[in-house]
């Protein structure tokens, strides 16, 4: 004759402990706070439903310890209704990206600095990005020149970067969006 305990001892084995439970919100409150951490922009392309992205941005404006540890814990609770993957996927590629960022960052550094000193360097610019303005890019190329010759602060020099960024991270298989940028 089963036991009415023996029944419900078998449901407690199958389910996940008190203990795991415990760790698993823990490590849904961590993320959150990962979330809490990131910058407006990151935080932009990460995969969160409305009230979440609302709780960390609100956990972002407060500045008591207390209002933000509490804050934490509603992220926590929030954080149990929705599928962390995605989530922890962003996260992750922000992580694993920033090594791949820098060297983009660099090479992207290297190939403005190479347009400055050779304005042939615009025909490789031209051959990898055929959407690429060039005559915008002669334009900021003079101006970043005379800004360092007069001693000026470099805003065409910051803009040519940013436009060979925008290039390099447009498709190449999708010219309007490009276009779009440019």
């Amino acid at each position: 004759m089963a036991h009415p305990h023996s029944h419900h001892d078998d449901d407690e084995d199958t389910g996940p402990s008190k203990s795991q439970l415990k760790r698993d919100s823990q490590a849904l409150q961590e993320l959150g706070q990962e979330l809490a951490a990131l910058g407006k922009e990151r935080l932009a392309k990460v995969p969160l439903d409305e009230d979440l992205r609302d709780a960390v941005r609100d956990y972002q404006r407060f500045p008591s310890h207390e209002a933000k540890r509490r804050q934490l814990q509603y992220i926590g609770k929030l954080m149990r209704h929705v599928d962390p993957a995605p989530i922890r996927a962003a996260l992750d590629a922000f992580k694993g990206v920033s090594a791949e960022e820098n060297a983009r960052m660099h090479r992207l550094e290297a190939l403005r600095t190479r347009l400055l000193d050779d304005e042939k360097t615009l025909h490789d610019i031209a051959t990898a990005h055929p959407g690429a303005d060039l005559q915008h890019l002669r334009v900021l190329r003079r101006n970043a020149l005379k800004e360092r010759e007069l001693g000026k602060p470099p805003r065409a020099f910051r803009e040519l970067f940013r436009v060979l960024r925008e290039l390099e991270g447009a498709p190449d298989n999708d010219p309007p969006s490009g276009e779009d940028e440019a």
